[in-house]
């Protein structure tokens, strides 16, 4: 080799490396805000029970129980209706994520009223509001990951 030879220092551009967007798809925003709503209100459900509260609610001179059924159902139909329908606009505005947003965290804190007004015990009343937090919150959150990966 002479030493006015160059050698091939590897390719003249780089290898271009994989786009990663942050953020949740559409689905994805589905299942883990169905599932973190769920798994954190059954951990309030066991620390409640745990607690002594009686997890007993009285509508109407008749008494329903909370049960695990019944967390699990509470936590995911409406968060799946309500987000699901947030998603569903978002495809035509990407406004909607955001007043889905407002929305879905305003409906939940206002949804308090209701636990707070049942004349139930004191650890079932606060359990029922944290359920209620968890979902606005869950809403809040999974809402924002599909936001963010729509925006990149």
């Amino acid at each position: 080799m002479s030493s006015n030879t160059v050698q091939n220092p590897g390719p003249a551009v780089p290898d271009a490396s994989p786009v990663h967007h942050s953020g949740l798809t559409w689905w994805k925003t589905l299942v883990t805000g169905a599932v973190c709503a769920a798994v954190v209100n059954l951990i309030i459900l066991a620390v409640a029970q745990l607690a002594g509260a009686s997890l007993v609610v009285v509508d109407g001179g008749e008494e329903h129980p909370i049960t695990v059924g019944g967390v699990i159902g509470a936590s995911v139909v409406p968060l799946v209706a309500g987000t699901g329908a947030a998603l569903l606009l978002s495809l035509w505005k990407l406004l909607f994520l955001r007043i889905a947003q407002y929305t879905g965290g305003g409906l939940a804190l206002l949804s308090v009223a209701g636990p707070l007004s049942s004349g139930a015990d004191g650890g079932t009343v606060a359990a029922l509001s944290l359920m209620h937090i968890t979902l606005g919150v869950t809403v809040v959150i999974a809402l924002e990951l599909h936001r963010r990966h729509r925006l990149l």
